[in-house]
């Protein structure tokens, strides 16, 4: 059979239906009704002579014919996306793009307003709609396609393409008038005797919450923030610790009434990434997105960190995962 007498859209919905094995879900992610991804399942196990998705028990499973097909499928939109964006052309200055971002509070504090400078200047009606991080949406291809990128600290094993756009380093952020403060440090017995308030993202925990396990010590968490931004007035006024990225730290420290405090261990770098599926990586109009965002992610970078942090910062690129770091001596 010809490719002429199949409807070639059948493949973008199997491509659906096989990662998402859910009718709905698949639905959801094609912006389609359930009953016309329920068709488009007819007609494709019409097609293949085959069940294709099976249930089992409450879910859904592929069948050994559906196991195989995914990967053809797979690579065969990847390419034709390749094909089709071979002429494209994307002018910055005249497009009216726009363009769906998620990141973390932390990022958005100190990305966001040199980003929409640069945007401003180089492509006028380009539009960008930031959104948060929600709880259950990391690691997820599903959330990673309903958006060109994501955001994230490394270490996230996101199904796409991944690039380090930010190094920072995590400090102690404390009241400033703090009894346990000496000469404007802390020690490791203070951070296990401390209440902490920590910044909890997904089920994963920072770096520096992961460096002090490593130490031996379980923080003693006393309240819990799906962001770094209200930390610092957390802090401000008790007995608190947290841990937080040092940029964001400096800029609350004014009139927040808080003391940025070195970490009583060695250095632990933070790695901010953009994360972006494999079927934009061609695009020209996300290339120009992912080259201004790590324009601007340099431009951060480059007054503050040292060589040593953006090389521990790299090395934890490479492995793709949060550094695993040693104990102090």
């Amino acid at each position: 059979m010809g490719l002429g007498a199949i409807d070639l859209n059948l493949l973008v919905a199997l491509e659906a239906l096989l990662e998402e094995k859910n009718v709905t879900h698949a639905g959801v992610r094609l912006s389609t009704s359930q009953s016309a991804m329920s068709g488009s399942l007819a007609r494709l196990r019409r097609h293949f002579n085959d069940e294709l998705l099976v249930r089992v028990g409450r879910e859904y499973e592929l069948t050994p014919l559906a196991e195989r097909l995914l990967p053809v499928v797979q690579a065969s939109l990847h390419k034709a996306e390749e094909a089709l964006s071979l002429t494209r052309h994307f002018d910055p200055h005249r497009s009216r793009q726009r363009f769906s971002v998620v990141m973390s509070d932390y990022v958005m504090t100190m990305l966001v307003e040199p980003l929409l400078r640069v945007i401003a200047e180089e492509a006028p009606g380009v539009r960008i709609d930031f959104h948060p991080i929600v709880d259950g949406q990391l690691e997820n291809e599903t959330h990673l396609r309903c958006h060109d990128l994501m955001i994230v600290p490394l270490g996230y094993q996101l199904p796409g393409v991944s690039e380090a756009v930010m190094h920072d380093r995590f400090v102690c952020l404390v009241d400033r008038d703090n009894p346990r403060l000496l000469d404007g440090r802390l020690g490791l017995r203070d951070l296990a005797e401390m209440p902490h308030a920590s910044c909890a993202l997904g089920k994963s925990h920072t770096p520096a919450e992961r460096q002090l396990e490593t130490l031996g010590i379980t923080p003693k968490v006393q309240v819990s923030t799906p962001g770094f931004t209200v930390l610092p007035f957390l802090v401000s006024g008790t007995d608190l610790v947290a841990m937080v990225p040092e940029r964001l730290a400096r800029r609350y420290e004014g009139f927040a009434h808080c003391a940025v405090v070195p970490t009583p261990f060695p250095d632990v770098p933070l790695v901010e990434a953009m994360y972006w599926h494999h079927n934009r990586h061609s695009d020209p109009a996300h290339r120009w997105l992912r080259e201004t965002v790590r324009r601007v992610g340099a431009s951060l970078d480059a007054p503050s960190a040292t060589t040593d942090e953006i090389a521990a910062a790299d090395a934890c690129h490479d492995e793709h995962a949060f550094p695993e770091l040693t104990a102090a001596s």
